[in-house]
């Protein structure tokens, strides 16, 4: 699983981490007992601070959705359950939700949201 940065988005990266990893097993990407990248593999490669990363695998560890293994490595937990394709596609529209919201704030017109969702929707595609 690729992990994105988005320095501009206004969240703070180890949450974005924290969210991508959260939605990768929600969704069946990362499977119960794989292993994650090492923190310095993925501070090279997204060229961040490692400690960023490590702030990201603590709070992932506390809430139980990943397990280190001294000396072995850091794993997705064997007791995270999968959501259902209901519950995704809820967490997906809440999302949804609030950037529209943000985007009438913002004065931004429907057209142009959509314009915007289809542009990054091929960017994301092409990848």
């Amino acid at each position: 699983m690729k992990i994105f940065i988005n320095a501009s988005s206004g969240v703070p990266i180890y949450r974005q981490i924290i969210q991508q990893i959260e939605n990768g097993v929600a969704g069946g990407i990362l499977n119960p007992g794989e292993q994650l990248p090492t923190v310095r593999e993925v501070a090279l490669k997204l060229t961040i601070n490692p400690n960023t990363v490590a702030r990201a695998y603590r709070e992932l560890e506390n809430s139980g959705v990943i397990e280190s293994i001294q000396g072995r490595g850091t794993y997705v937990s064997k007791n995270v359950p999968h959501l259902s394709g209901k519950a995704r596609e809820k967490m997906i529209k809440d999302r949804l939700e609030e950037i529209l919201r943000e985007a009438h704030q913002l004065n931004i017109s429907p057209a142009k949201v959509e314009e915007l969702f289809r542009e990054i929707l091929l960017e994301i595609s092409d990848q």
